[in-house]
């Protein structure tokens, strides 16, 4: 049997508990946040000549893809892509409600 380990006294339990609590609020652990991008709501001539160069280029073009790639927001990629559908430099392939669907414009006939 081993020999009996001296116990502390009430107070000094106490005191233990009083300095055990005192380690403060918890910190939360910072998740990996995404860098916030600038997007432009408007067209800036650069900006408008090199989507007008490169779009009709892609062969799967969408609202997001205009957003990633030349950093616009959703609205203006929206009226990007009716625009580019007007001129005729590109075509729908599938349009829901959701999502609109286009490619590069073709001199073959949808079949």
């Amino acid at each position: 049997m081993p020999p009996k380990v001296q116990q502390k006294s009430k107070e000094q339990k106490a005191m233990a508990a009083a300095a055990g609590g005192k380690k403060g609020k918890k910190k939360w652990a910072k998740s990996k946040q995404r860098e916030k991008a600038n997007m432009e709501v408007l067209f800036a001539k650069a900006t408008y000549e090199k989507m007008m160069k490169e779009a009709p280029k892609m062969k799967l073009i969408t609202v997001s893809a205009l957003v990633e790639r030349f950093k616009l927001g959703g609205a203006l990629s929206r009226f990007a892509l009716r625009h580019l559908k007007e001129k005729g430099v590109i075509r729908e392939v599938m349009v829901s409600s959701t999502q609109k669907v286009y490619t590069r414009a073709s001199n073959v006939d949808d079949e």
